[in-house]
C-alpha cells in the first residue's frame, strides 16, 4: 500500500484527491497538511511513500518546502501538483529535487500514474513537457530574462507583478523590506528593466501571474 501525504491548503482539493486515490487498490491517503510547517512536521513524524505537494502554500513557498524535504528526506519522492502551467514551474521544481510535476487540471488517471511512477523511482512530466525538455537540451537557444532568475528572485518577481508593495512581500516571505528591495533591484537588473511598471507588463505578457 502506497502511503500518501497530501499538502494543499484548499479543503475541496484535498477531498478530491482523497476520493481519486481512495478508488485505487494500492494507495492510501494517510495524512494531510494545509501549510509548509505541517508538511515538514508530518514528514519527520512518520515514514511516507510519496508527498503530493502544492507549490502555493499560505506560509511558505512550496519550492522552499521541497528543498527542505530534499535535505531532510533525500529519498522521499515529491510530486508537485499545481494550478500553474508547466512552462512556469516544472523545470524549476525538477531542478529543486521534485520527482514530478502535474497541473491540477490533469485527468485523475494521470495523477495515479504519476504517483506510481515517482514511487518506483522514476520522474514524471507530461508528454508535452518531456518534448520541450528534450528540445531545450538539444537546442542552443538563449533563455528568456525571467528564466535566468534564481527561485527566490522569481518568487519576488511574481509577487511584485501582482502589485504588492515591498512591505507586504517582506511579510509574506518572512524577510526584511530591505532584503526584498535588494531582490527587486537584482530582478530589474537581470531582466534589463527600470521600473516596477515595466516588470508588471513583462509578467502579464509572459503569463507569469495568475
Amino acid at each position: 500500500m502506497i502511503r500518501v501525504l497530501i499538502a494543499d491548503d484548499h479543503p475541496i482539493v484535498r477531498q478530491g484527491l482523497k476520493q481519486i486515490l481512495g478508488d485505487t487498490r494500492d494507495m492510501l491517503v494517510a495524512g494531510e497538511a494545509i501549510n509548509g510547517r505541517e508538511v515538514l512536521e508530518k514528514a519527520r513524524a512518520e515514514p511516507w511513500d510519496v508527498v503530493v505537494l502544492d507549490i502555493s502554500l499560505p506560509d511558505q513557498s512550496g519550492l522552499d518546502i521541497l528543498k527542505q524535504l530534499r535535505v531532510e528526506h533525500p529519498g522521499l519522492p515529491v510530486l508537485v501538483l499545481s494550478v500553474h502551467p508547466e512552462d512556469q514551474y516544472a523545470l524549476r521544481v525538477l531542478r529543486a529535487g521534485a520527482f514530478g510535476y502535474l497541473t491540477k487540471d490533469s485527468a485523475p488517471d494521470e495523477l495515479v500514474n504519476a504517483i506510481r511512477k515517482v514511487v518506483s523511482g522514476g520522474r514524471y512530466v507530461s508528454e508535452l513537457m518531456a518534448e520541450r525538455l528534450a528540445l531545450e537540451i538539444g537546442a542552443d537557444t538563449s533563455k528568456l530574462p525571467h528564466e535566468t532568475l534564481s527561485d527566490r528572485e522569481f518568487q519576488v518577481l511574481r509577487l511584485m507583478a501582482t502589485g504588492k508593495p515591498v512591505t507586504a512581500i517582506a511579510e509574506e516571505l518572512n524577510l526584511s523590506p530591505k532584503t526584498i528591495s535588494t531582490y527587486r533591484a537584482r530582478v530589474l537588473a537581470k531582466m534589463n528593466l527600470e521600473t516596477t511598471a515595466e516588470l508588471i507588463h513583462y509578467a502579464v505578457q509572459h503569463h507569469l501571474v495568475d
